[in-house]
């Protein structure tokens, strides 16, 4: 298949792409800053660069874009073009994405992660109902938990 737009604009249109300061990111650290939790973005001393690191409870939150992590949700297609490439780059970020989670445990970090899919598209949770999700995840005792959008296939939290 054919891209539908020229090089130029593709290339224009992907460098624009972010990876901090996202969207998600921006409506998970707000609601959790107004619900009195503070935190530090990016840690360079932790591998990855966590997007939220709370210290104070040893936790981790990371917000994860569908697309970059190949989740399997609504909102992930493999891409039509270049597809060894792409193929490639999402397969080395799911498997940075264990290393590093195996590298947070191993610190003594517990690790949240939100996916894209929780707070965007047609199988989207109240954003409300993440924040305090990730609230009452974060004043628990759990390990590893993950928040995810429902299957647009059973209507159910998946």
């Amino acid at each position: 298949m054919v891209d539908v737009v020229d090089k130029s604009t593709r290339s224009r249109m992907m460098s624009g792409i972010q990876s901090k300061n996202t969207k998600p990111e921006l409506l998970v650290r707000r609601g959790l800053h107004g619900l009195g939790f503070r935190y530090s973005l990016h840690s360079k001393t932790l591998p990855g660069k966590p997007d939220l690191v709370f210290a104070k409870y040893k936790a981790i939150i990371q917000i994860n874009g569908c697309f970059w992590h190949a989740h399997d949700c609504h909102l992930f297609t493999w891409p039509k073009t270049r597809k060894h490439f792409w193929e490639t780059k999402l397969k080395s970020n799911q498997q940075r994405d264990k290393q590093n989670l195996e590298q947070y445990q191993k610190l003594g970090w517990r690790v949240l992660s939100i996916w894209e899919c929780a707070l965007k598209g047609n199988g989207r949770l109240p954003s409300s109902d993440v924040i305090v999700i990730a609230a009452k995840w974060l004043k628990s005792d759990s390990r590893k938990a993950e928040i995810r959008g429902r299957s647009k296939y059973s209507g159910h939290d998946t």
